[in-house]
Order: C-alpha cells, then sequence, then structure tokens
C-alpha cells in the first residue's frame, strides 16, 4: 500500500494566481499563514409536547440541540523576498482610492514540490488586500528585506489533488 507523501515546509513553495490579472502568476511565496475555516455552531431550543413530573401535570419538556452555522474563513497573509514588482501594492491604491468593487478577485495558492508538480491546492473567492508590509531596512544587516500582504477571502476550498 502506497502512503500519500507528507507535505514538508522544507520543500515546497506557494505560488498565487489572481483571476482578471494581466501576469500568469501574481506571485510566488515562501511562506503564508491563515489557512483556517472555522463553523459557526447555532444552538435551537424547542418545547416538545411530552407530558411529565408527578402525576403528568406538567407539559412540555425544553431540548436543545446544536447545529451547524455559517462558514468563517481567516485573513490570508503571505510573505516573500522584496521584489520590484508593484502589484500588490497597487491593487491596494486602488482599493483605497474607492474603487472595491471591481478589485474583488478570484485565486488560487497552489503548492509545488521542488520539481515543479502540483501538489496541493487551495482555491479562494472575493479576496481583497487589507494590508501590506515591507521589513525593516538596514543596509548593516545581511537578512533579505520581507513583503508581507493580508488578504481577506470571503470563502477558501481546498481542491483534490485527483479533481484537476
Amino acid at each position: 500500500m502506497a502512503f500519500p507523501e507528507i507535505l514538508t515546509k522544507a520543500r515546497f513553495y506557494l505560488e498565487l494566481r489572481l483571476d482578471g490579472s494581466v501576469d500568469q502568476i501574481d506571485g510566488y511565496f515562501m511562506e503564508c499563514s491563515g489557512f483556517q475555516r472555522s463553523q459557526e455552531v447555532m444552538e435551537v431550543c424547542e418545547v416538545t409536547p411530552q407530558v411529565w413530573g408527578k402525576q403528568g401535570r406538567s407539559r412540555g419538556h425544553i431540548v436543545r440541540s446544536k447545529i451547524p452555522g455559517n462558514s468563517t474563513y481567516s485573513n490570508l497573509t503571505l510573505k516573500r523576498g522584496l521584489t520590484a514588482s508593484t502589484a500588490f501594492w497597487d491593487w491596494m491604491e486602488t482599493i483605497g482610492a474607492g474603487d472595491w468593487a471591481d478589485q474583488r478577485r478570484n485565486g488560487a495558492l497552489v503548492i509545488y514540490d521542488q520539481a515543479g508538480q502540483e501538489q496541493f491546492r487551495f482555491e479562494f473567492s472575493g479576496a481583497f488586500p487589507i494590508s501590506y508590509k515591507i521589513s525593516d531596512l538596514d543596509v548593516k544587516g545581511s537578512d533579505h528585506n520581507i513583503e508581507e500582504v493580508e488578504i481577506a477571502v470571503e470563502s477558501l476550498k481546498r481542491v483534490s489533488n485527483s479533481a484537476r
């Protein structure tokens, strides 16, 4: 029996593709956080017609049930080495100028192995940037400067590797 490969962070990179973009690939990232989906819980109370108590004089019995509610999704935070590209900055500027309705994007975060084979895919919808940050600049340091973009998403789903 063959076991699926365990995805380790040291062997993969992330690719971001946004619908409607002029670029085939909108960014390669080495770090991403926020892959979280939560299910709200709703509690429903009902009164049954059950007769109960001493000599059956009490009517109704309260029953509490829990059912699934809406799903919520965390914001995605993407990090990479600083590049000369202004795509994310420009996207955020356009939204900040009030043109946000047409700027929501659907897209995918794709994880590849070092051989370039797709291993894992998350598709999202209704995304827009909410934060853009560059690491502190220090000419004395030897670390790479980091670009960090946080995007809000309306939905996030994991797509099966066999479905493509």
